[in-house]
């Protein structure tokens, strides 16, 4: 079994910073891309960042800038820094990992429960 297990969100004044982290375990032969996505009321849900294996980040166009990913390979974690938080960014976060299981066996996406995140006044 592989369980993604989030932790770090809660409510933040407009402007505030929050840091989201995602911990990986179970049987992991191999952790590929990780990222985070979210998905607020009555919207599809969307990426926010993500990172390779070897540290190469992509971003959302809203949130560059604001965010940022970062990675412990070692204790295989992902972790989300958030600042300059707006009410925009309100939303169920999602943690997701591209992990290869066993050796010789094809990859698979797993995701998080989802924690989250409201920026309100």
């Amino acid at each position: 079994q592989v369980q993604l297990v989030e932790s770090g969100g809660g409510l933040v004044q407009p402007g505030g910073s929050l840091r989201l982290s995602c911990a990986a375990s179970g049987s992991i032969f191999m952790l590929y891309a990780m990222g985070w996505y979210r998905q607020a009321p009555g919207k599809q849900r969307e990426l926010v960042a993500s990172i390779t294996s070897r540290g190469t980040t992509n971003y959302a166009d809203s949130v560059k800038g604001r965010f940022t990913i970062s990675r412990d390979n070692a204790k295989e974690m992902v972790y989300l820094q958030m600042n300059s938080l707006k009410p925009e960014d309100t939303a169920v976060y999602y943690c997701n990992a591209v992990i290869r299981k066993f050796p010789f066996t094809s990859e698979t996406d797993y995701w998080g429960q989802g924690t989250q995140v409201t920026v309100s006044s």
